[in-house]
């Protein structure tokens, strides 16, 4: 059901959610930096693409957005998922899984991209938030890249938490899970609870990496 929300909750929401994440995306790069695993890689990629993603959502808030804005925010959203499972992938450290992934995610990718150029979208900003009836083509395109990479976050999930048994790791799992189901709100036509399950995320994320 659609609900609809103040210019002033939206923007007070995103302000937060996006300096919650450009902090962890620092504190998550160097960490990277620092050990060089790749699925810290994958996940502080995640992040950075989360982060911009919630800029425009700050921009589209305040009635600043074309057809680039829109189609860039669409594309965010749906790679964001993308590189969370890459890290989830990453962090299983099944290498020939995570071959089939890459694969996979380009040819997912490259599909989206020509569904975004070929199918205008049109105005769908409702409220000060994206919500509206997207192409069938571009809501095919999004599905195909972000619901297998949810369901494989969690089925890694499970089976990494059973493999290590961290209750961090737990969180990072569960903040991962959150944000990539908040990165595919837009495709189930939720839009009430995207800024819910972003906050919730990034905390969950902040609890297990410090």
């Amino acid at each position: 059901m659609f609900s609809v929300v103040s210019t002033a909750f939206v923007t007070f929401s995103t302000i937060v959610i996006f300096l919650l994440s450009a902090g962890l995306t620092f504190f998550i790069v160097r960490k990277y930096l620092a050990k060089k695993h790749l699925n810290l890689l994958y996940w502080s990629s995640g992040l950075i693409v989360f982060t911009i993603a919630v800029l425009l959502e700050i921009l589209m808030a305040n009635n600043i957005y074309d057809r680039f804005i829109i189609d860039l925010y669409l594309f965010l959203v749906a790679v964001l998922v993308q590189f969370l499972a890459l890290g989830s992938f990453a962090l299983f450290g099944n290498k020939k899984f995570l071959n089939y992934y890459y694969i996979y995610s380009v040819l997912a990718t490259i599909f989206l991209i020509a569904t975004l150029i070929l199918y205008p979208v049109g105005d769908i900003i409702r409220s000060h938030i994206v919500f509206g009836v997207l192409p069938l083509g571009i809501t095919i395109s999004s599905s195909v890249v972000t619901f297998p990479a949810a369901v494989f976050i969690i089925i890694i999930a499970a089976i990494s938490y059973r493999k290590f048994h961290s209750n961090k790791l737990l969180s990072i799992i569960a903040g991962v899970i959150v944000v990539s189901v908040a990165g595919t709100l837009f495709i189930v036509k939720i839009p009430v609870f995207l800024y819910y399950a972003e906050f919730i995320g990034i905390l969950l994320l902040w609890l297990g990496f410090m």
